[in-house]
């Protein structure tokens, strides 16, 4: 009678479990933890699910999805399914996915389970995650994100950054500022209608400190006020549109939270706006100095930027010291003028902290932060195609996309889809967030 030998799937399935138990001990001695900042915020998003059923870890499906959104393509709940799919036994291993007894293999979410998960996140909790790990980049409290350059063409944008720092020198003297402004994706529906949404943005860095959803609209200024409580901006400067010129936001940002703004009058302010008009009035050469003006050429036209400033007191506007007027005019390259418009505006920023070229940079920086987000995360991401209307999933998709562009913009990458088409190899998205 022959003696019974060890079959070939019989040795493969030890070598496997020999290669488990490697990567158990190499985790025990390094643990995920203590590499990933992010993955550390991700954890303390709370669970909704109910605890019968649940098999894969929450923030093993979150991070598989926050390394899934850097890569090109993955736009959809379905390509960041795909995506996920594609992860090795090794890095499902050090995220802590679940484990098969029986084969010994980790497991990955299915695609109803990603679908699933995103649709009931507590939005707020994961919003508050995300960017509370971009803020501590910031601060330099967490490890700066590497996004590996692929041998290739340079950036054009940073070339261009490069060049305009020399044309266009920034101000001295000015203070960390953050713009707040709405977004709505065009393409999303939940049961309450559109998907409206207010983030904070900072000028210079172009990540967003924040984020907070709407019913509509008509609901942007409470949420924003909201929105601002929740964030850190003692000695920050805040700029908004007209929209949020009000004496209630006025006043929490001032007296309640310590900070800054500087914000545009318009109809919904009439008297304070008609009382820096009047005050404002006169030729160019009587307010020689307190005036600046630059000028701007590119995208085929030429910008003309003037901004003068008169001091007043908080009885204009809650917290008030200084009011403005800025007149852009606009026109071809080798024309005149064709299109002028004027504004009026408050500050609560006195003349020794922002002069006339403080405030009009603060005004450009604030519409540059927006519209460069929100055209990244409209063409780059393609928010507006989404199609996703379950639950909280539409305001889930639009975190991944502001921690992508959060994570490229603080690893010093211009463009984000040439810094999406970077990141060829598999791991090199884990690699990002130290996984």
């Amino acid at each position: 009678m022959s003696v019974s030998s060890p079959t070939a799937p019989g040795l493969d399935q030890l070598e496997r479990l020999a290669d488990f138990a490697r990567w158990e001990n190499e985790l025990a001695a390094d643990p995920i933890e203590a590499e990933s900042a992010l993955v550390k915020r991700l954890s303390q998003v709370p669970d909704q699910r109910a605890a019968r059923g649940q098999r894969h870890p929450l923030a093993t499906i979150l991070t598989l999805a926050a390394c899934a959104v850097l890569v090109v393509g993955s736009d959809s709940i379905s390509a960041i399914w795909q995506w996920a799919a594609r992860s090795s036994q090794a890095k499902l291993a050090r995220l802590g996915a679940r484990r098969d007894p029986l084969t010994g293999c980790y497991l990955l979410p299915s695609q109803r389970t990603f679908r699933r998960v995103l649709a009931t996140v507590d939005a707020t909790a994961w919003d508050a995650a995300t960017c509370g790990y971009l803020t501590e980049v910031i601060h330099g409290t967490a490890p700066v994100p590497t996004v590996r350059h692929t041998p290739g063409p340079r950036e054009r944008e940073e070339r261009r950054t490069s060049q305009r720092a020399v044309t266009h020198p920034v101000p001295a003297g000015l203070l960390p500022a953050a713009a707040v402004d709405g977004k709505e994706a065009r393409g999303a529906r939940t049961g309450e209608g559109r998907v409206h949404l207010v983030g904070a943005v900072t000028h210079d860095r172009r990540v967003v400190l924040g984020q907070c959803q709407v019913p509509a609209k008509r609901g942007e200024g409470p949420a924003a006020r909201e929105l601002l409580r929740t964030l850190d901006i003692a000695g920050m400067v805040i700029t908004a549109d007209a929209l949020h010129a009000t004496k209630t936001c006025a006043r929490l940002i001032t007296e309640e939270l310590h900070g800054h703004y500087v914000l545009i009058l318009k109809g919904n302010q009439r008297l304070a706006r008609n009382a820096a008009a009047a005050v404002l009035t006169g030729p160019d050469l009587e307010w020689a100095t307190t005036s600046a003006s630059q000028d701007d050429r590119g995208h085929g036209r030429c910008e003309r930027c003037q901004v003068r400033t008169a001091p007043c007191g908080p009885q204009l506007f809650p917290g008030a010291a200084q009011v403005f007027r800025l007149r852009r005019d606009s026109g071809p390259l080798s024309g005149p003028w064709e299109h002028k418009e004027i504004v009026f505006g408050v500050t609560s920023l006195p003349p020794h902290l922002a002069g006339p070229a403080q405030l009009a940079h603060y005004q450009r920086a604030h519409w540059g932060a927006i519209e460069a987000l929100h055209h990244i995360r409209d063409t780059t991401f393609g928010e507006d195609a989404s199609r996703v209307r379950t639950g909280t999933a539409p305001r889930a998709l639009a975190t991944l996309r502001n921690l992508a562009i959060g994570t490229f913009r603080l690893a010093g990458r211009a463009n984000i889809a040439h810094a999406r088409r970077d990141l060829l190899a598999h791991d090199d998205a884990f690699a990002v967030y130290g996984i």
